[in-house]
């Protein structure tokens, strides 16, 4: 018989439902049927509306969902939610264990292996065992809040059961639709004549990230824990499965099909086992996981990139279809990249209508020898990303023509290059294409770059979307206006309260700011400005050399890229980058705009005598890497001829007459029978002339204390930053790199020192720590 005591029912009621769904969810044990579930909920809905004052956010009653949200706010993770390597065969399984036990000197370790389920990454956060915060994994570091939507899911604890739970917990999962349930859903979609889920999939994704957390709480979303995150005020077990098992002790679903096994033996054999029950499972999956299953051994393999080394996705082989490739297109990515697309007739694979696949390169494209026309074999790889795996030659249609890269990108008519031993091609339009405007503002405003504080990924999105930039010299006609202008159409568009209004006034404070910051940045050095550009391969310190030896924009940006090799450390991939940027209109165009709004290099100043040593015929032509012309072969022609304009006047390129040998006389004149190499030797000739003229005679014999070193930081100082340790080294002679070698002079470890000062110890490479740097730039002034 009910309770006459409300607040005695209503905790009643909490706890057998709350019970009913852990026997649900957790326990696959239900006691109760869902017409007594139902006339429960019902009961406790009444009871709450009728004292509001007991409804607590934890309450079954509160999964039915709330208000939509305008938008998800960004959560940070604590802990960094990873993603897996993969394996696709047994091999590479027996790699990965192999790499385990010479690691940790063991055999056949131990392994916690479940299904991967095909759903969503999720991370719930526990404060005082209470659900306080769910977000989903995004990049891995930064994901979207979305806690409404998962409160609404049954399989989630809204409090957690037992004792002994951390102060601060966060549980990772995946949220997923059961096959059952999908099916249920689409077919009563279909009856009421609404939109059917694509796939279970793109169900749980879709449900997740609706800004209504009501139609979330229609959705059949169930979830599975596989792992935590940051852990405070208590200690877990030390293995992964035992963890799992206390997650489960706490109200949390824990697969059923998880396990312990050992070695490779073990692995494989569970692969086959759940691989051959893969279409009775209640959920689908896409492969098996992986884990070391001792915590131990997880911290001592550590992690490369961003994925753990003790752990693994094991895939099942994808489903594959045939149909006809009607076109190839060219994608044009944010860095410049580009990408052939396959057009395809559309054609169902595992579950979804493919019209486009992947091609990934040129080199991918000859191999296969894919032709517009073919009919190819399409795979979802990983039951993901639709990719050809190969084509049906006996279907393909008469006059079909090999595929080749176009020669300009199709968004904004530049140059497509090949990276020199690289399959991929790429845009060099990067300051005018507008495919690539977004990343080149980014990172021209980066604090290494012009350093424009404020202009964060936000103001750049909607600067760009909404028309008031086209490339980074726009930024320097910007206005406050401008600004509060886009603020406003912005927050209109996405349907948010105006930021930009307060107390009915127009707030244009931080307006105010991003513009002065772009102003301050109107001066800068000329190695900023260098690595500001995003010139392909052209990082700080290859900016920092060019400034160094060439000294002023002017004079940069009208070489010939042969002449990038006269800088130290400056090869043919590089140099060539830089001159095919350079050599697109558009880029100029923005570098001329860029001036003409008032941007200033503050440090020009002569080339640096060091250049007048390779600014001859000879290296010239070396530098351009001529078939069969070595250096002896450069100097004997550079002996015959006083210029590269004399050279080209040589009656019927006969260079046999210099004293070349047959073979290199003829690759020569080959070589020069090319229109565009004969002007490249004219146009290097004449520039190397002007650089002559510009360049001082006298090298200063003046040397730092560390001239010809190279040095390395490592970990954190407490009296200066990097950077500025890094600077006051170079002032000294120093080259400050990035990784040690057996040529580092000396490595500087601050604290909490990594990888690098391990690698010093292991090469003999001396190590100072912060105390002996610091007394060695005060005793040399620097």
């Amino acid at each position: 018989m009910a309770s006459h005591d409300p607040a005695a029912r209503i905790a009643d009621l909490r706890r057998r439902l709350d019970d009913a769904n852990h026997r649900y969810y957790v326990l696959d044990d239900p006691t109760i049927a869902d017409a007594e579930y139902d006339a429960l909920l019902r009961e406790l809905e009444s009871l709450e509306a009728a004292h509001p004052e007991l409804c607590v956010a934890d309450s079954p009653t509160q999964r039915v969902g709330n208000a939509p949200s305008a938008a998800f706010a960004e959560v940070r993770h604590a802990l960094p939610m990873l993603s897996l390597g993969n394996a696709f065969s047994d091999e590479e399984v027996a790699d990965f264990v192999r790499r385990i036990e010479q690691t940790l000197d063991v055999e056949a370790p131990a392994f916690s292996v479940e299904p991967k389920l095909d759903g969503l990454a999720i991370s719930l956060r526990y404060e005082d065992g209470r659900f306080v915060q769910g977000a989903t994994r995004g990049d891995g570091a930064t994901g979207e809040d979305v806690t409404a939507n998962l409160r609404t899911v049954k399989a989630i604890p809204l409090a957690l059961r037992g004792r002994d739970w951390p102060k601060v917990l966060e549980v990772r999962g995946e949220v997923y639709m059961p096959l059952a349930a999908f099916k249920a859903y689409n077919a009563r979609a279909l009856a009421d004549g609404a939109k059917v889920l694509a796939n279970p999939r793109n169900g749980a994704a879709g449900s997740l990230r609706q800004l209504d957390p009501r139609i979330t709480a229609q959705r059949p979303l169930a979830f599975y824990a596989y792992g935590v995150g940051a852990v405070e005020g208590a200690e877990l077990p030390p293995t992964h499965s035992a963890t799992l098992a206390r997650l489960r002790d706490w109200g949390f679903p824990v697969s059923a099909e998880s396990r312990v096994v050992r070695g490779v033996d073990g692995l494989l054999g569970y692969y086959r086992d759940i691989g051959a029950r893969r279409d009775a499972l209640a959920f689908d999956i896409d492969g098996v996981v992986y884990k070391l299953d001792d915590y131990a051994g997880q911290r001592e393999m550590g992690f490369v990139s961003r994925a753990p080394r003790w752990a693994i996705a094991h895939k099942f082989p994808a489903q594959e279809q045939a149909t006809v490739l009607e076109g190839i297109d060219i994608q044009i990515g944010r860095t410049g990249a580009a990408t052939p697309v396959a057009r395809l007739r559309p054609v169902h694979v595992a579950g979804v209508v493919v019209t486009n696949a992947t091609l990934h390169n040129a080199d991918q494209i000859a191999r296969l020898d894919v032709r517009v026309g073919d009919t190819v074999i399409v795979r979802r790889a990983g039951d993901v990303i639709p990719e050809i795996v190969r084509v049906v030659p006996e279907h393909r249609p008469a006059g079909a023509a090999p595929w080749a890269m176009p020669a300009q990108c199709p968004v904004c008519g530049s140059e497509i290059v090949r990276e020199e031993g690289e399959a991929a091609w790429r845009c060099s339009g990067e300051l005018s294409c507008p495919a690539q405007r977004k990343e080149a503002i980014r990172h021209f405003a980066s604090r290494r770059a012009m350093d424009i504080e404020g202009l964060g990924d936000r103001y750049i999105e909607d600067l760009c979307d909404l028309g008031y930039v086209a490339s980074v010299a726009d930024l320097y006609r910007l206005t406050v206006d401008d600004l509060v202008d886009m603020k406003r159409r912005a927050d209109e568009r996405d349907g948010t309260t105006p930021e930009t209004v307060k107390a009915g006034k127009v707030a244009t404070k931080w307006a105010d700011n991003l513009i002065e910051a772009i102003d301050r940045s109107r001066a800068t050095t000329l190695e900023r400005f260098l690595f500001a550009l995003g010139i392909q391969h052209v990082g700080e310190a290859t900016a920092k050399a060019l400034a160094a030896w060439f000294g002023d924009l002017e004079t940069i940006r009208r070489l010939p890229w042969p002449l990038f090799k006269r800088v130290p450390d400056v090869g043919g991939e590089v140099a060539r980058a830089i001159g095919h940027f350079l050599d697109q209109p558009g880029n100029q165009q923005v570098i001329d705009d860029l001036l003409a709004r008032g941007l200033v290099v503050t440090d020009a100043h002569a080339p640096s005598p060091k250049l007048r040593g390779g600014l001859d015929l000879a290296t010239l032509l070396v530098d351009l890497e001529i078939p069969k012309v070595t250096r002896i072969r450069a100097e004997q022609l550079a002996a015959a001829f006083p210029s590269a304009a004399a050279l080209l006047d040589a009656p019927q390129h006969n260079f046999v007459t210099a004293g070349l040998p047959a073979e290199s006389a003829q690759a020569l004149a080959s070589w020069l029978e090319v229109d565009a190499n004969a002007a490249l030797l004219a146009a290097a000739g004449d520039a190397m002339t002007r650089l002559l003229a510009l360049t001082p005679a006298s090298v200063s014999t003046a040397t730092g204390p560390l001239d010809g070193q190279t040095a390395v930081l490592t970990g954190t100082l407490a009296t200066m930053t990097r950077d500025e340790a890094k600077a006051r080294l170079e002032a000294l002679g120093a080259k400050v790199s990035g990784s040690v070698s057996k040529k580092t002079a000396f490595v500087v470890a601050g604290e909490a020192a990594g990888s690098k000062l391990d690698k010093a110890t292991e090469l003999g490479v001396p190590v100072w720590d912060e105390a002996q740097l610091v007394a060695f730039l005060a005793a040399n002034g620097a």
